[in-house]
């Protein structure tokens, strides 16, 4: 029996040393390229939302600092003014507690199709709203609203069965706590809707800072409604017309060499 033991075991070792192991594929660093696509945001095809950012339902959006989200949502709208692109709005039972969309966003678009619903909880229920979609002859649309969780996520979804690419700024969307936000969110991105933020809309449609629009006109818009990058820009303009080298700072721009390392 220790015979046949031994026997077998000196045939298992045999059989695994001789035994041919497969080759590994390298790694494709590409290989989700196939599965999430890029599209980009094209100002030809392009249309804002503007969804329920009423004065009343500002109380709810208490995801952000409310000084903040204001900024956030003036910024949203404001999107369609710099690119000129088509800007649909619509409210949600305005006449209540709701209320009406800020002034400053009236104001920014006093011929754009206002769209009052009374009673349909998702835009996309309101034949009015539809038609005023359809009629841009737009495929891709950027929308921000309140709430989240419910105005946002189901238009957003709605738009997405009806075959329509969709951004959802997350930055102009508010909704009541962090929690429902990024649920909310992570329910839009596994229907395919593009998560992003206010500076990757503008740079998508901007597409390069030599463009039109592009840094003559994009930057004094940042500094109104995305203030780091303006307050960037402007302390580069303001070492170049009047900056002095300060003792420590040419040695922080100086290699090993002696010589300044720019390009």
């Amino acid at each position: 029996m220790k015979f046949f033991s031994i026997l077998f075991l000196g045939f298992a070792a045999i059989t695994a040393a001789t035994k041919t192991e497969k080759p590994t594929k390298p790694h494709d660093p590409l290989a989700n390229a196939v599965k999430v696509p890029w599209e980009r945001l094209e100002i030809d095809k392009a249309v804002l939302l503007i969804l329920d950012l009423q004065v009343g339902l500002f109380q709810l959006a208490r995801d952000f600092d409310h000084t903040l989200y204001y900024r956030n949502m003036m910024a949203h709208a404001a999107l369609g003014k710099i690119f000129d692109i088509p800007v649909v709005m619509t409210t949600s039972a305005q006449q209540g507690p709701n209320g009406p969309l800020p002034k400053e966003i009236l104001e920014m678009y006093p011929d754009a199709p206002l769209i009052q619903r009374n009673g349909q909880v998702s835009a996309w229920d309101n034949a009015d709203f539809r038609a005023a979609i359809k009629a841009t002859n737009r495929t891709q649309v950027i929308v921000g609203g309140i709430v989240t969780d419910v105005c946002t996520t189901f238009l957003s979804l709605a738009l997405r069965q009806e075959g329509y690419s969709v951004w959802a700024n997350v930055e102009a969307s508010g909704t009541t706590t962090p929690l429902i936000r990024d649920i909310s969110n992570d329910q839009m991105r596994n229907a395919g809707v593009n998560i992003v933020s206010l500076f990757y809309i503008v740079c998508d449609l901007m597409k390069n800072w030599n463009f039109n629009p592009g840094a003559s006109t994009i930057l004094p818009w940042l500094d109104q409604y995305y203030p780091v990058y303006g307050q960037l820009a402007r302390g580069h303009a303001a070492a170049i017309e009047n900056g002095t080298i300060i003792p420590g700072e040419i040695e922080l721009i100086t290699g090993a060499d002696g010589n300044i390392k720019l390009d």
